[in-house]
């Protein structure tokens, strides 16, 4: 009861038309049916009062709706006594907001839950070991935090602990709790689980993943489609054929009562409310698949895309190199690999890392090596079970071998030699992601026509890597300008870009959708980006796509599911078969239907659940590539 109450207190006009209502049914069972109608019209006329002037403010400012055709409707059903349906009207007008507000509210849970899980507090481990709660604002980078059991984690930090479990559902939309080992990049939102753990805070508070989300999702809600301004105007024609209806009535039948019983069941809400509950339901239903869409208006251009393009290295690419063929002579590949490795794990260099990481992929432990010494940008030596092992370039290995490989390759790689002798080869490249090609083909089946690479890579890699994805435009050797360039003149709008890079920022601020790959990608790239991917997962994009075309058909079937019912209602009330009071009563039930069906777009669409979206696809350990070897 004190809820109802406390909701009532928060729309006063909504409470106040209850209380005229009481007031006028005592009034009326008193005996006193004059009094009654004097006191619900003039409320009425007041509400009347109210709406037009808001009216006029509206059309000052250059906005027009169809705030008249409610304004008439009370007027009309005032004038010809029937004031008991002008309340109604009053009732439903006011209470329209209220229901927008509950169905907003229930569309964006997603968005608000977010907010609320926020970090606000962390425990900071200081130097004498004691366990200190501050601000999480006072973080600094390197500090030493402590997480308890089942507790946020407040800003993006390296795993000091053996072990841990989250959950970071909130964050990557992944279900299962998210096992981590030492050294690993744990981010700001995720939350622990039954065991505490420790972290060195490796970014403040306001440069963390969750504050970025955050930042994101306010700015997401406090956003208006240009698809709602649509519906406004959709209103306009509605109103004066509204109009004309009861007109048109009132001079064939000579009753002006018809005005009122064709007026009282052309109100506006379904335009009103239907389409902005439809979109917040759309955006929650994006954050919920791991995009957040920074402007609801970006929905209507993400269903109407045409052209994609995508951005090559760490998009179309996991962005880092891999181990793709072992090549050995004269010893087994698997013992090549891991003599390979054990020199290279006491290396920094991103291509070690990938021969060691492809090594322990296996299952097969590592070697250790001895009197290991590296050359930067050359190679690296040691002793491995007593076998001298050297691992580089081809000149690197030439030189300290005084031999040269039979196969100097082409490509990324590295040269193995063990004893003095050349014994193998391990290929490196940027491999495309195992989602890429899936991902281009729900493009395709979604209504794209096109779709492009932008890449400053070179020609023969950047076509090897389009053909395995099936991209149709190859655009290699690009500068930043030129990839702008190159989306400006595309022939079929809108385009969407998708890229994770600094170098990317200008073209997906220049794109009609610019999608950025937050997990691992730059903030620049985020920050110009319409709508930012946070999970390293390509296939978000093509979701992303999806539901912005749910929302969009959601939107347009509540606002005509509107228009049929209160159209089918004005003429049978033309007719006089519906009565003012009966017909406002009936217009609440459409108001209500029309809602409930915007609210469709906070579920998935079933071409939605045909998208496969894997997990994220590299560790989030960021690493430099290299330009060469």
């Amino acid at each position: 009861m004190r809820t109802v109450v406390r909701r009532l207190a928060a729309h006063p006009v909504v409470l106040a038309t209850l209380v005229v209502g009481l007031v006028g049914g005592v009034l009326e069972v008193a005996g006193l049916p004059g009094a009654a109608r004097v006191v619900v019209s003039a409320f009425a006329v007041v509400v009347a009062a109210v709406q037009a002037r808001g009216m006029v403010a509206d059309l000052r400012a250059g906005q027009h709706g169809i705030d008249l055709l409610a304004v008439t409707a009370i007027l009309s059903t005032v004038v010809v006594g029937e004031y008991w349906a002008a309340l109604v009207v009053c009732l439903m007008l006011s209470g329209g907001e209220a229901l927008e507000e509950y169905a907003a509210g229930r569309a964006r849970r997603e968005l608000t839950g977010l907010l609320q899980n926020a970090p606000r507090t962390a425990r900071r481990r200081d130097a004498d070991g004691t366990v200190t709660e501050v601000d999480v604002d006072e973080v600094e980078v390197g500090d030493v935090l402590v997480v308890r059991p089942f507790e946020v984690v407040p800003v993006d930090g390296v795993l000091e602990s053996d072990l841990a479990t989250l959950d970071e559902s909130s964050l990557t939309g992944e279900s299962l709790p998210v096992d981590h080992v030492l050294g690993d990049l744990l981010l700001s939102g995720a939350v622990n689980g039954a065991e505490a753990l420790e972290l060195r805070a490796t970014a403040r508070a306001a440069d963390s993943q969750y504050q970025r989300i955050v930042a994101l999702v306010r700015e997401a809600q406090e956003s208006k489609a240009p698809f709602v301004r649509l519906a406004d105007r959709v209103a306009v024609p509605f109103t004066v054929g509204a109009l004309a209806l009861a007109v048109t009535a009132w001079l064939v039948s000579g009753d002006p009562s018809r005005i009122a019983e064709v007026l009282v069941v052309a109100t506006p809400c379904p335009l009103i409310i239907a389409a902005p509950v439809a979109f917040l339901g759309g955006m929650s239903r994006a954050a919920r698949a791991g995009a957040i869409v920074k402007s609801s208006g970006t929905l209507e251009q993400l269903a109407r895309a045409r052209t994609a393009a995508f951005d090559k290295t760490g998009t179309l690419t996991f962005g880092r190199p891999r181990v793709t063929h072992v090549q050995a002579d004269g010893i087994a590949p698997d013992e090549l690999l891991g003599l390979a490795a054990a020199v290279e794990q006491y290396s920094s260099h991103p291509l070690a890392q990938a021969v060691v990481a492809h090594a322990r992929a296996t299952g097969r432990p590592v070697p250790t090596a001895d009197d290991v010494a590296e050359v930067p940008a050359h190679g690296v030596r040691g002793t491995v079970e007593g076998r001298v092992v050297v691992v580089g370039s081809a000149r690197f290995v030439a030189r300290e071998t005084g031999t040269t490989p039979q196969d100097p390759g082409t490509g990324t790689g590295v040269h193995v030699a063990v004893d003095g002798r050349p014994a193998g080869r391990l290929t490196l490249a940027d491999e495309l992601r195992p989602e890429a090609a899936g991902t281009l083909a729900a493009l395709h089946r979604a209504g794209v026509r096109t779709t492009m690479m932008l890449t400053g890579d070179g020609e023969a890699v950047a076509r090897r890597i389009a053909a395995e994805a099936g991209v149709d435009d190859v655009r290699a050797g690009l500068l930043p300008q030129d990839k702008v360039e190159a989306v400006r003149t595309a022939p079929h709008r809108p385009v969407l870009m998708v890229g994770d890079g600094v170098n990317d920022a200008p073209v997906l601020a220049a794109a009609d959708v610019g999608i950025a790959m937050g997990a691992r990608g730059s903030s620049a790239a985020s920050e110009s980006a319409d709508v930012v991917i946070m999970v390293d997962d390509l296939s978000r994009a093509a979701r992303a796509v999806l539901v912005g075309q749910r929302t969009l058909r959601v939107a347009w079937q509540s606002i005509g599911i509107g228009l049929v019912l209160s159209i089918g209602l004005m003429v049978f009330a033309a007719t006089g078969g519906l009565p003012a009071l009966v017909g406002a009563w009936l217009q609440e039930v459409v108001d209500l239907a029309t809602i409930l069906w915007a609210l469709l777009a906070v579920r998935p669409g079933r071409s939605e659940r045909t998208v496969v979206v894997g997990a994220p696809s590299v560790p989030r350990e960021e690493l430099r590539v290299p330009s060469g070897v």
